[in-house]
């Protein structure tokens, strides 16, 4: 069943986040407006090495007041592809040059109120360039075993969806458990 869509109009919008409301009707009739958060598209990227370990950063974020580990991830720049954005944000956030980015998977996650896209990619192997430019983004660097993250995942050290969508992937891929 499809909802029928009769007009949308911004409320509020800035570079990061756009809010708006979708005038929706569903199968059954009933219409009214939706809140519809619109976003800039985002590139993650799970980097590995020859010794089963991931490129993670450790890091705080202020809106639940949490710390946890995360893969690099940043929004992709109208001037660049998604994969292309990957690339450089693990480089100004780890300081960990990748080779080529592999798409991993694509994911949509809460499109019953955003039309967020993440754009997950994978690299085999990285160069150290030196220490991270993005000073803001995280407390620590560290490749961590592939064998561990499961029981990370299980100790909430590692929530963020973008995170997890890549980790649960390679997981899948490389069959560790």
């Amino acid at each position: 069943m499809q909802w029928k869509i009769h007009g949308e109009r911004p409320i509020y919008e800035n570079p990061w986040v756009n809010l708006w409301l979708t005038d929706v009707e569903t199968p059954d009739g009933h219409r009214w407006e939706h809140h519809v958060v619109k976003l800039r598209h985002l590139a993650v990227a799970a980097v590995l090495n020859d010794r089963q370990e991931v490129l993670m950063m450790w890091r705080h974020r202020f809106i639940t007041d949490a710390w946890a580990w995360e893969l690099p991830m940043g929004l992709v720049e109208a001037e660049e592809t998604p994969g292309e954005a990957a690339a450089r944000e693990v480089l100004e956030e780890t300081g960990w040059r990748p080779g080529p980015m592999k798409p991993l998977i694509y994911a949509e996650p809460a499109n019953g109120i955003t039309d967020s896209q993440h754009h997950l990619f994978r690299a085999d192997g990285a160069t150290y360039d030196g220490p991270p430019t993005e000073k803001n983004e995280s407390d620590r660097v560290e490749w961590i075993p592939l064998e561990n993250i499961r029981g990370m995942i299980d100790r909430r050290e590692i929530v963020s969806s973008g995170s997890l969508v890549g980790l649960l992937y390679v997981l899948m891929d490389e069959g560790v458990r």
